[in-house]
């Protein structure tokens, strides 16, 4: 007989994937350590086969869990998504979604639309900060969800990886000066930490001269000709020149975007948009 995957299991499995850290799925799914644990040896059980090297302060996810994690995502979107097709006339509610300006204007409003038709009785509400300064919302339950950048204190359900790519007006070379003038978002920004530390890395010289709480701030800079800087893939304006090593300019390490449930945040509102925005959002093989 052909063994049946639990969802459960399934959802425990990729939390585990996406921390990889027992410890940190347990927090995500709200289950003691020991309780992830045996949802993980029973999923593995199963399979007939590890789905993780455990090591002794970390895991990691053998050829097996690799194979399986895309297919289990796909299978829990589909669960939800089945789901609210089923709630749709049924959910009420308000919820407060945090996300930088570059997201909610590039990667949520086909999401937001989608919700809106879906489910016509759920207000949302959009508190568009940089991702470090949500936390504390976060913590305070002033938000439901927020969709953000990971950083060493924002951790949550892994959605995608996105490019840094770098940028100039195509009426000015800036790219050429020396030292190069660079705008970059505000301190504590994850965006900022990896351009500079690209830059540092390549030795070249560089004058952080421009900064920018916003998105919208940055782009005029950069179109004015007064810098160069490196965005989220998703975000850059179409009138803007992609550049790169070509131009002496350095790899920058991508962003990781994860989704973060308010510990306090589990109506059926919140549970259907954040289903959304995972289904949506994460590619098929977002984490393999």
């Amino acid at each position: 007989m052909t063994p049946d995957l639990n969802l459960n299991q399934l959802r425990t499995f990729v939390a585990a994937a996406d921390h990889m850290s027992f410890v940190g799925a347990a927090d995500a799914v709200h289950r003691s350590q020991a309780a992830v644990s045996m949802q993980i040896m029973k999923l593995e059980e199963t399979v007939g086969q590890a789905l993780f090297a455990r090591h002794t302060r970390r895991i990691e996810l053998t050829a097996a869990g690799e194979r399986l994690l895309p297919y289990a995502r796909q299978m829990l979107a589909l669960e939800g998504q089945a789901l609210a097709a089923l709630r749709t006339q049924e959910v009420v509610g308000r919820v407060v979604l945090g996300a930088p300006d570059d997201y909610v204007a590039s990667l949520l409003p086909p999401v937001l639309e989608r919700v809106t038709k879906l489910f016509a009785n759920v207000e949302i509400e959009l508190v568009c900060l940089q991702s470090t300064l949500l936390k504390p919302l976060l913590q305070k339950g002033q938000i439901d969800l927020a969709f953000v950048t990971r950083a060493d204190d924002l951790e949550g359900s892994f959605i995608r990886r996105e490019a840094m790519v770098w940028v100039g007006s195509q009426r000015h070379a800036v790219w050429k000066k020396s030292p190069l003038p660079v705008a970059l978002f505000d301190k504590g920004c994850v965006a900022r930490e990896h351009t500079l530390a690209a830059l540092e890395k390549s030795g070249r010289p560089y004058g952080a001269t421009y900064s920018s709480p916003s998105l919208l701030g940055i782009v005029a800079m950069v179109d004015a000709g007064l810098a160069v800087a490196a965005l989220a893939e998703c975000s850059i304006p179409p009138h803007l020149v992609r550049l790169g090593e070509a131009e002496g300019l350095p790899p920058v390490e991508p962003l990781e975007v994860v989704l973060i449930r308010g510990r306090n945040s589990n109506s059926p509102a919140v549970e259907c948009l954040a289903g959304e925005i995972m289904a949506a959002l994460r590619p098929l093989r977002a984490a393999a």
